[in-house]
């Protein structure tokens, strides 16, 4: 195992109190739970050295050991709150991990239960662009679609009368003349540990971007997740 001698741990992150999705993590997707399905992908992985959850519940945990993760701990509380930090969880269970296993994790992967649609092609090539490019960081990302991009969002004030968001906004007649910009799908991100556990950063510097194409599905209310399910059904 390891990528390039280098070792790699691989961290689910489910908490127990999503409010738009109750308890959404072991919500059933094409006959699996989210935690299942993300267990999957990283089994497909033969370069990962150790994978875990991390969350403060424990029908999430005993369901995690079902399908092959460990679940070493149960998340303090103040790290399982809406407003607790990503880089916070995610170093707090990189360094449970080494701890419970007693050796030093030079990678590691944060795969987020709720993109049911993931690939071990996503997360491999998240990796590759993070060693190969000699880069702190990496995540996947997705283009925005025209109509929602800066230049194409509007203002309304108190009398109702719109304005353009951007300054150059009635510029652009058509799309095709707008830059591209991306957002985070959570389909996977990796990291170097000095860039998580010391600096407590993701995306803020040096983290290169993994387009992904095609249709995203990131599990946040009960309509994404009734997209999935339907999704599943068709293949």
């Amino acid at each position: 195992m390891a990528w390039d001698g280098r070792t790699v741990l691989a961290v689910v992150p489910a908490r127990g109190g999503s409010k738009g999705v109750p308890r959404k993590n072991i919500a059933e997707v094409g006959g699996l739970s989210l935690i299942a399905r993300t267990a999957r992908v990283i089994q497909a992985l033969p370069w990962v050295d150790q994978a875990l959850i991390s969350t403060d519940d424990p029908e999430f945990a005993a369901e995690a050991r079902r399908h092959g993760l460990d679940a070493p701990f149960l998340r303090p509380a103040e790290l399982a709150t809406d407003s607790a930090a990503a880089a916070d969880v995610w170093a707090h269970a990189w360094l449970a991990a080494e701890a419970e296993h007693q050796m030093r994790f030079d990678i590691a992967l944060y795969l987020q239960p709720t993109s049911p649609f993931r690939t071990p092609a996503h997360v491999e090539a998240t990796v590759r662009a993070l060693v190969d490019g000699h880069r702190a960081a990496a995540c996947t990302v997705s283009r925005v679609p025209g109509h929602f991009t800066p230049q194409k969002v509007l203002l309304r004030n108190d009398a109702g009368t719109l304005s353009f968001f951007a300054a150059d906004g009635a510029l652009h007649k058509n799309r095709q003349t707008i830059p591209a910009y991306w957002y985070r799908n959570g389909y996977c991100y990796a990291a170097l540990r000095h860039t998580v556990v010391v600096r407590r950063s993701i995306v803020e510097e040096d983290c290169v971007g993994v387009p992904v194409e095609g249709l995203i599905v990131n599990i946040d209310d009960p309509f994404e997740l009734e997209i999935a399910r339907w999704l599943a059904s068709q293949t």
